[in-house]
């Protein structure tokens, strides 16, 4: 293909597979033992890669996206096979591996809903310790009836993960945290090891895991959450429309941050509200939520971030400053 695009030609996927058969013996006798459909996928992705590169060239756009060599170690391990796909609660049958067990059991829908089994993709999960499979599953969902209940406003914090209007709190678990001097400990490791070499990568494997043992806390943890707080059938979830990456650059409170996973708790409230029949209200970054009293209406702008407690002078009024912050956000679709 370089050269092509050196001579300004076009080249074909055709062209590529032909050359592949006649020297596949010789350079990747394992071919062979592969189901037919993982090469046939690969030159549909190959050719897609081809037609945006030359489309590019012909628009003659800045950036020509030429078509990027993968990795055989970092880059993401995956391919797809097509046809002759059968599914149970505990295995899916794939073409020359035959039957592979599923880690998880009963996970994939049987009521009622149609699996599509045009292809599956199989790749590497968790930095290549585990391998998933993804299936198409469609399905028929009814129109939701609009909710009918109350605004819930929802302030964010590092002291506690998410303050709801209600007076829900739900405390900060720090999934991160939890495993910190393990994850050290195999970065050490790590570091002693030569790289590519076996125990190189049977450490890599451990620290990849780690990682994703954290990651799966803090996602199951933000799914309790949003799950907990839609099934209230709220009319309206308003939250603050919060410069996350800003406040990463606090190099004090910047590990902490990104240890919430705010962002991921946004996104699961927007698409759960709406199957809900409700919505996502964001407020304004610059809103004064935590200044402004719930009870009164004034403001304190004296208030700083040490202060656990909101102590109006106006109408002495005593209360969490996040519960406060978070009625404020409830009363803000009112205004």
């Amino acid at each position: 293909m370089i050269e092509a695009y050196g001579s300004e030609r076009k080249t074909s996927v055709l062209t590529e597979k032909k050359r592949l058969n006649a020297i596949k013996d010789d350079i990747a006798p394992w071919l062979r033992d592969l189901p037919y459909v993982v090469l046939q996928e690969s030159f549909r992705n190959l050719d897609t890669a081809y037609k945006n590169f030359f489309r590019r060239v012909k628009q003659n756009a800045k950036a020509k996206g030429f078509p990027k060599f993968k990795s055989r170690k970092n880059a993401r391990q995956s391919f797809r096979v097509r046809s002759n796909l059968h599914v149970t609660d505990t295995h899916i049958k794939v073409p020359r591996f035959g039957w592979l067990r599923l880690a998880e059991h009963g996970y994939l829908p049987k009521d009622g809903r149609r699996i599509k089994m045009l292809s599956a993709t199989i790749s590497t999960r968790n930095g290549g310790a585990t391998w998933g499979v993804s299936l198409q599953v469609e399905e028929q969902v009814p129109e939701p009836a609009p909710a009918t209940g109350p605004v819930l406003g929802i302030d964010l914090g590092i002291h506690a993960l998410a303050v709801v209007s209600d007076g829900t709190v739900y405390e900060n678990v720090k999934p991160l945290r939890t495993i910190e001097r393990k994850i050290g400990m195999l970065s050490r490791e790590l570091a002693r090891r030569k790289k590519g070499s076996a125990n190189w990568g049977k450490t890599k494997t451990k620290l990849n895991k780690s990682h994703a043992k954290a990651r799966h806390i803090r996602r199951n943890y933000l799914h309790a959450i949003t799950s907990e707080t839609v099934q209230k059938n709220p009319s309206a979830v308003v939250m603050e429309d919060l410069n996350v990456q800003g406040m990463m650059s606090n190099r004090h409170l910047s590990r902490a941050i990104a240890d919430l996973g705010m962002y991921e708790l946004r996104r699961q409230m927007t698409y759960k509200t709406e199957w809900n029949g409700s919505a996502v209200v964001l407020a304004s970054r610059w809103y004064p939520s935590s200044k402004t009293c719930s009870q009164c209406g004034a403001i304190k702008s004296d208030l700083t971030l040490s202060d656990r407690e909101y102590r109006c002078a106006e109408c002495g009024a005593i209360i969490d400053r996040d519960l406060n912050a978070a009625i404020n956000l409830s009363t803000l679709t009112l205004a």
